[in-house]
């Protein structure tokens, strides 16, 4: 699962963490802060703006996770 969180620094509080938590029960997770100015700079988040890229990329992710690779030759191409 994927989900991102655009709020200002004061909206973080107990509710915020408890959400967190709540949402990703007993997994680990991984946070990572930016200022929203320097996303804008970020191309994972420009492609993941629109949902149709959000929804190929997570498959393709997803896809990745469970082994579903294709090999790709790319010294013999013609």
């Amino acid at each position: 699962m994927y989900t991102t969180y655009r709020l200002n620094t004061d909206e973080l509080d107990d509710h915020f963490l408890n959400s967190l938590k709540a949402l990703f029960k007993g997994k680990t997770i991984e946070i990572a802060v930016c200022e929203a100015e320097d996303e804008a700079q970020d191309e994972t988040a420009y492609l993941l703006r629109s949902p149709a890229n959000r929804k190929r990329l997570m498959e393709a992710i997803e896809n990745v996770r469970q082994g579903h690779i294709v090999p790709c030759d790319f010294d013999n191409r013609k």
